[in-house]
């Protein structure tokens, strides 16, 4: 049998390991509750920069969308053009565009981009613009039909083809205007042909697609916010 002075130390070891445990618990919870800290700051620290990244998106938008629309706003109606405040400029003139099932431009169009794209062009490269644009897109669309052909899968990759050689044309064209060749270098870098067939077609109130308005040429500014939003999303990840 244990004598009294034995089960004592036993009983005095137990509360020591007892003791360790519980300190080791304790510190455990600090750590845990330090991380939940670091992560709740960063997170805030994440949607902050999201946050003012979009302010200034916001901003650079707007203000972009507003010197667009002054240098513009005369030629639009002659045009058959539109400028939307996400920064989109619509040719919507089908016939002024391209002859039905080609890719050259017409001489109407020529005319328009031959007065349009410099104006354009030394606009979205002013200083305070220049170094937030990540690209400018020349988008082709097409209407979802295409005469003769045998499904709708065919008139789709017959529109692709067609669109894509539509915005390389206009593209050519561009890069060629003498009232841009000082900024050729920076065209060459940044600015895009997109063929995207009839992947967005323009549809009415009842959802029925408009052909005529389908057929268009469109120019897009994309500014380097989206990117900065992209990056601190995929950052912020686990």
């Amino acid at each position: 049998m244990l004598t009294d002075e034995e089960k004592l130390g036993g009983i005095r070891e137990q509360e020591g390991h007892w003791v360790a445990v519980s300190d080791l618990m304790a510190g455990l919870m600090m750590v845990f509750l330090l991380i939940s800290i670091v992560f709740m700051i960063h997170v805030e620290w994440q949607r902050k920069k999201i946050t003012d990244v979009a302010i200034l998106y916001d901003h650079l938008r707007t203000q972009l969308y507003q010197d667009l629309l002054t240098e513009f706003e005369p030629d639009l109606k002659t045009w058959g053009a539109e400028l939307q405040e996400d920064l989109t400029f619509r040719f919507n003139k089908t016939e002024l565009l391209f002859a039905k099932g080609e890719s050259d431009l017409n001489p109407e169009f020529k005319g328009i981009l031959a007065d349009f794209f410099p104006r354009y062009l030394r606009i979205i490269t002013a200083k305070k613009y220049r170094n937030d644009i990540l690209e400018v897109r020349i988008e082709g669309h097409t209407s979802s039909a295409w005469y003769g052909a045998a499904s709708e899968d065919d008139a789709y990759i017959y529109n692709m083809a067609l669109s894509q050689a539509r915005t390389r044309s206009t593209l050519a064209y561009l890069l060629n205007l003498p009232d841009v060749a000082n900024e050729k270098s920076w065209l060459k870098t940044y600015l895009t042909a997109n063929g995207l067939s009839s992947a967005k077609v323009i549809v009415d109130a009842a959802g029925l697609e408009n052909d005529e308005r389908s057929r268009r040429v469109e120019f897009k500014v994309r500014t380097d916010a989206e990117g900065k939003i992209a990056t601190i999303l995929e950052d912020a990840l686990p």
